[in-house]
């Protein structure tokens, strides 16, 4: 593979430092001579680390003892951790996870991770070919969509404005998420394409809080947590407007 043809993955491993020399040296040529590019990266680097920052000090604390499990009851993980990575089967994720993890927590919180990823897409799929009924509650009930959506995730949220996209919000409905609560918004574009936010409350050991990308079948999401709460954006855009699109996100969420 030359360095012309650097693939999406090999821009996220560089973004994350694990790509062998070789590569590195290809891709650091294709990025010298697409400066658009370069800047894209970096922005992702300036984000990842302006999260850990944040949120990193509190994952150093030790877990209150009322959560531990004794040692004789503690569960077996690898079969689960073996049954959710078989579901989740096809996806293609990006993204590193931190180092100082233990192997099995690691394990656990990558299938946890993969089947948030995987309810998402799923409930994009079948909610966006909705012509009459794309969303239980519709934009113009934005007030009580957002505080009934709040209450019931037991965390703050709200919906994104991406009309400097063109994408104007239709409405949200309320979702379950293996025995949660999730929280889906959708917008629709002049031209009738669609994209959706999904939020349910953060994925169980996951430390690592960089934004992340998955795709299936054509369809593409950001992902990242924030917070207590995890977030989806998914759309079939292409990977340039969905970009821009996570970018809008992730900056009406932290201002």
């Amino acid at each position: 593979m030359s360095a012309d043809s650097v693939s999406e993955a090999e821009l996220h491993a560089w973004v994350d430092g694990r790509l062998e020399p070789a590569r590195r040296a290809a891709v650091e040529v294709y990025l010298a001579a697409h400066p658009a590019e370069r800047q894209r990266l970096v922005d992702y680097q300036s984000i990842d680390a302006e999260l850990h920052r944040l949120f990193d000090p509190a994952l150093d604390e030790p877990l209150p003892d009322t959560l531990r499990l004794p040692p004789a009851r503690r569960p077996v993980r690898p079969l689960m951790w073996l049954g959710r990575a078989a579901v989740a089967a096809g996806f293609v994720l990006f993204g590193g996870v931190l180092g100082w993890f233990a192997h099995q927590r690691a394990g656990d919180a990558l299938a946890a991770e993969r089947a948030f990823v995987r309810q998402a897409l799923a409930a994009h799929v079948v909610y966006i070919p909705e012509v009459r009924h794309p969303v239980e509650v519709d934009a113009s009930q934005q007030q009580h969509l957002v505080a009934w959506l709040s209450k019931r995730l037991g965390k703050p949220i709200q919906a994104p404005v991406l009309e400097s996209l063109g994408f104007q919000l239709l409405g949200g409905r309320l979702l379950p998420a293996d025995g949660q609560p999730a929280a889906q918004f959708m917008y629709q574009d002049a031209g009738g394409r669609r994209l959706t936010l999904y939020a349910r409350q953060g994925l169980p050991d996951n430390r690592d809080t960089a934004f992340r990308f998955a795709e299936q079948d054509g369809v593409e999401a950001f992902y990242w947590v924030d917070g207590d709460l995890a977030y989806a954006l998914i759309g079939d855009l292409g990977w340039p407007m969905l970009d821009r699109a996570a970018h809008a996100v992730y900056q009406q969420l932290n201002p």
